[in-house]
This record gives C-alpha cells, structure tokens and sequence, in this order.
C-alpha cells in the first residue's frame, strides 16, 4: 500500500498516529523510541499493513503474474497501482477531507530525512489526488525507478500495468475489502506494539 491506503486506514486515529502513517517508509529500524508515541504507533501500524498486504493471496497472484524479469519490482508498482484504485473509488468529500488532513500535517511537520525532499513535492503537485489518474500512476511507477540503481525494472513494468488492468482491480476489491475489514485502526491497539 501506498499513502492513500496508509491515510484510509488510519484515519480513525489521531494526527500523530496519521503522521506515523505517512512517513513509516522514512524511518529506519526498529527503535522507535525518539518518536512521540501516538507518531511510533503510527509507523507500526503502517509496517503490519505492508508486512499483511505483502503476503495477501491476490498480491501474490498479482505479483506472479508479472513478467519473470521484472516480478522482483512488481510489488512497489501494486503500491501505487492500489493508490490509484482508491483515488478513483473513494473520491468524494470523506476522501477530500483527508488528502486535506494528510496534506496539513505534511507540511507543518518535517519528514524524516529520507523522505525531505519528496514530501513537499507530493503537497505541491496533489500526488494524493492525481493518483485517479492511471497515466500518473504509471508515471509515478517510473519516476521511482528512475531513482534506482541499473535498468528501470519499474518502468518496464507500466505496459503490464496496463495489459492487467482489470484484473489488477478486481485483485483490488478484493484485497481492500479485507483490509478495511482488519486493518483499519484508531491507533489504540497496543498489539501492534
């Protein structure tokens, strides 16, 4: 899951724990003693969600279906593409609220390092909402390619993106149905910690 999601299932709990949401692919390790609680809550609950997601039957489908050469990719390219699937379905004032909510706190607290750069970007050009749109999501799926290392694998992913896309959305349904159902979270669930 991507932002979006992240913000969807955790928009029940307070900022802090939103927050945490946000920025938990910025924070490294697992001492998360320098973050405020409701902030390292937050970050758990992210990482469960991708740790859930990632071993979900039709991310795993998903993911085996993509070309042999480029499967090792495919799961950062589902992050965005169910990014997309939520921006189209979830559009609407609750979903205008939050892209608000997330984009408030984005730029009245600084992001972790790894994530200083791209975070004022992502309020700027709307990525929460333009994510509607497939052709930014594929070129969004790119742009990260673009910041590793050897051949784009995510760019050479897009035309599969396309050529699955309606499988990829029934795979979708299905997979945020269940998680809305077991991982949506206020941030008092103190299993997670």
């Amino acid at each position: 899951m991507n932002f979006l999601a992240h913000a969807w299932l955790a928009r029940p709990g307070n900022d802090g724990f939103l927050y945490g949401n946000l920025i938990a692919d910025g924070v490294k390790g697992r001492d998360l003693s320098g973050w405020p609680t409701s902030v390292a809550d937050g970050i758990r609950h992210h990482r469960r969600v991708d740790a859930w997601v990632d071993q979900h039957p039709r991310v795993l489908a998903a993911r085996h279906r993509a070309p042999r050469q480029q499967r090792r990719y495919a799961g950062i390219a589902l992050d965005l593409v169910w990014d997309h699937f939520i921006a189209q379905q979830q559009a609407g004032e609750r979903q205008h609220q939050l892209i608000e909510r997330c984009y408030q706190l984005l730029s009245a607290r600084p992001a972790p390092q790894r994530l200083a750069t791209m975070m004022p970007v992502l309020v700027e050009q709307d990525w929460l909402r333009r994510y509607a749109d497939f052709d930014f999501t594929c070129q969004a799926v790119a742009g990260i390619g673009r910041r590793l290392t050897g051949p784009n694998r995510l760019a050479e992913l897009v035309p599969w993106l396309y050529d699955d896309y309606a499988l990829l959305e029934a795979d979708f349904s299905v997979l945020w149905r269940e998680c809305q159902a077991h991982l949506t979270s206020s941030g008092n669930d103190t299993s997670a910690r």
